[in-house]
């Protein structure tokens, strides 16, 4: 056979492969049409988010609330007995918030109450506050043009909103949350005592949005005050800074820093029948900050993790990979869980595969957001039509995840779960992420649908062989 021919066949056999009916079949249809069936009519994820957010509510990283929130999620991985669970110790940041921040506006003797929260991270305001005239920049990138003489004395604020026509939300807030994490670091050099910044958020509203922020390695006696102000507030205060450019701002806050704590990484395993020792791991960060108690961000992708498990389980599906739940700890302000995790594997030499993140909220699943070569997206595509009865149509390449990007290799395929982000930044990281926000129905899809993609995974992998490589080439 000439090397023409050879090619030809090859060609022939990879199309098999990678069509949809070589790499499906009936069985797939129902078994995922179980498994949503099951999460839908007997889900846990709902019952599991009630008692993260209602009975211990918001988790920020080294608070009693996150030491209650491993322990609970720990006993209920152990109820379904699963092969293996375990907590894997990570030492975190312990910051506290302190006090209600306070915070108005003063222009020609008048006072006006002002909704602000401190940024996590902050350092706090000298015990009576932070009163100084205001300058209005529109990005931490305008400082340098203004100098030291217009900025020094005085607290920065900076107004800058999410693009409203970027119909993914996510990209909006990729573009502006650089303010909020260097903003201060940036507003110190030049002699500003405090920074204020406009809340990441996508509406209208009186909720500030808290969020982690950075001194880089700015000396502690240079480290100044940094609050985020609702988006009502932030209006507010430039049209007031338009009317008078001498008002003053007050804003005080209690904020403190410890020393680390150790905290845990909660894991669970179902040992795989044929490949035990091959990987597919599926997590949410079990921290939350602590303005509102985290339903959204990321108490959903947690409780859709745990089921995911489950929902094998109740479904008699017996994986040939090991496939574990992470629960990570510290996502919020250092991600200290996932490179734990990272760290472990790859000392331990264990084999990942594939890693699948829920971070993006509760809402209606519209699809997945895949990290890997070309030959796997292609192979994992031939499973798009399995997922289209259920109006889950976005697979593309893209950003998987925070927590599992420490694992990311050439041989790991890595995914995040993607929900309509419409609403997302309505509650994130505000005081309105809470449980009522999160609609029962709309977090069983997403369970379901992770499982699914889980499923798929570990009855066809996800390798190319080097075969098929050749072919490429």
């Amino acid at each position: 056979m000439n090397k023409l021919k050879q090619k030809f066949l090859k060609l022939i056999v990879l199309g098999l492969l990678l069509s949809p009916l070589g790499a499906t079949s009936q069985t797939d249809e129902g078994a995922l049409k179980n498994i949503y069936k099951t999460s839908l009519t007997n889900g846990m994820s709902y019952l599991w988010l009630d008692y993260l957010s209602n009975t211990i509510g918001g988790r920020l990283s080294g608070s009693t609330n996150a030491e209650l929130a491993v322990q609970y999620t720990k006993r209920e991985l152990e109820k379904l007995g699963l092969d293996k669970v375990w907590l894997q110790p990570v030492m975190v940041p312990k910051w506290e918030r302190g006090e209600k921040e306070m915070a108005y506006i003063s222009t020609n003797g008048e006072l006006d109450k002002v909704n602000i929260c401190a940024l996590g991270g902050s350092v706090a305001t000298p015990e009576n506050g932070v009163k100084a005239k205001v300058i209005e920049v529109g990005s931490h990138k305008d400082l340098e043009s203004l100098g030291e003489d217009k900025i020094k004395g005085k607290i920065v604020f900076i107004n800058r909103a999410l693009q409203p026509d970027l119909i993914n939300t996510f990209e909006a807030y990729g573009g502006c949350s650089s303010e909020r994490y260097r903003g201060a670091a940036e507003a110190s050099k030049y002699g500003a005592v405090g920074t204020i910044v406009r809340s990441l958020s996508s509406r209208q509203d009186d909720y500030p949005h808290t969020g982690s922020m950075s001194y880089g390695d700015l000396p502690a006696e240079k480290r100044i005050p940094s609050a985020a102000i609702s988006t009502n507030d932030a209006v507010k205060l430039s049209e007031a800074l338009k009317k008078d450019k001498d008002l003053e701002f007050f804003f005080e806050m209690s904020c403190q820093q410890f020393d680390d704590v150790q905290s845990y990484n909660v894991i669970g395993e179902i040992t795989g029948s044929e490949f035990p020792n091959e990987y597919i791991i599926v997590g949410g960060h079990l921290d939350s900050w602590d303005l509102g108690d985290g339903a959204h961000d990321d108490g959903a992708g947690v409780v859709q993790s745990m089921d995911v498990l489950r929902l094998l389980i109740e479904n008699g599906i017996k994986p040939k990979r090991s496939i574990r739940v992470v629960l990570f700890m510290n996502e919020e302000n250092g991600l200290r869980g996932g490179r734990k995790y990272a760290e472990i594997a790859k000392e331990k030499g264990e084999k990942h595969i594939f890693a699948l993140e829920s971070d993006a909220g509760g809402f209606t699943p519209r699809g997945f957001s895949f990290d890997g070569s070309d030959l796997m997206l292609k192979k994992i595509d031939t499973w798009r039509p399995l997922f289209k009865p259920y109006l889950i149509h976005f697979f593309e390449k893209g950003y998987s995840g925070a927590d599992i990007g420490p694992l990311k290799n050439d041989d790991i395929l890595l995914a995040g779960l993607r929900p309509d982000s419409q609403r997302y930044f309505d509650h994130h990281h505000a005081a309105n992420d809470t449980f009522e926000h999160v609609n029962k129905r709309e977090l069983e899809l997403g369970a379901a649908t992770m499982t699914a993609l889980v499923y798929l995974v570990d009855k066809y992998g996800v390798e190319i062989s080097l075969e098929m490589k050749d072919i490429k080439d």
